[in-house]
């Protein structure tokens, strides 16, 4: 089993967001969840990226139960991606040793390549304060292409289309489909519709989880 949850609860003090949450993924499996915004989606996959750690019930992912060890085993790609004041490759490599191969295979993959060619200073341009000297699209593709050169078992997606529209989410789709192939995959929404196929969808609603 790649997940599995037990019984898991989660509150931000007084406010109770998670009730007795069950779920089991198996390797290679992608499902979706959808849900009204605000109603814990992206608490619980920050659950499930072990960047939260449970108050109540079992959170198991890839065999690992500790917050610390459950981060190796996932890749997580936001709505509205966190990038560096740095690079296009420090964005990638997250200051970890990479081959220039893992780095040109991973832009290949995200379709970044041809846009980091037409560049001065190519894959060492900076993309400026909170990524504000790129695009939308090119930050969610640097971050795809980040959770790529990561290869992490487990991929977490969190409204990682939303907001696109046009040859953009295009390729932002084309990314997702390289990042996420063979891989495990939890994918949170608002939205029912979607471009990628999943095994099982979720409804989150009242902080329990129903089959869609």
């Amino acid at each position: 089993m790649s997940i599995y949850v037990e019984n898991l609860s989660f509150a931000y003090g007084d406010k109770q967001i998670l009730r007795e949450i069950n779920l089991n993924v198996k390797n290679g499996e992608s499902i979706r969840i959808i849900g009204v915004s605000g109603c814990g989606k992206s608490t619980l996959l920050k659950l499930l990226a072990g960047l939260y750690k449970a108050q109540d019930g079992i959170i198991e992912v890839q065999g690992e139960r500790n917050p610390e060890q459950i981060r190796r085993q996932v890749s997580v790609v936001m709505q509205n991606p966190m990038l560096f004041p740095a690079s296009i490759k420090d964005n990638i490599t997250c200051g970890h040793p990479m081959s220039n191969e893992t780095i040109k295979r991973a832009c290949d993959a995200a379709q970044l390549s041809d846009w980091i060619a037409s560049l001065p200073d190519g894959i060492d341009t900076y993309v400026g304060e909170r990524g504000g000297k790129v695009s939308g699209g090119q930050a969610q593709r640097i971050a795809i292409a980040r959770a790529i050169a990561k290869d992490a078992p487990v991929v977490l997606l969190d409204e990682a289309t939303s907001a696109l529209d046009g040859d953009t989410s295009k390729a932002v789709i084309a990314a997702l489909e390289s990042l996420t192939k063979g891989k495990t995959v939890v994918s949170v929404s608002h939205r029912p519709d979607d471009l990628m196929e999943y095994n099982r969808i979720y409804r989150l609603e009242g902080g329990r989880l129903f089959n869609a």
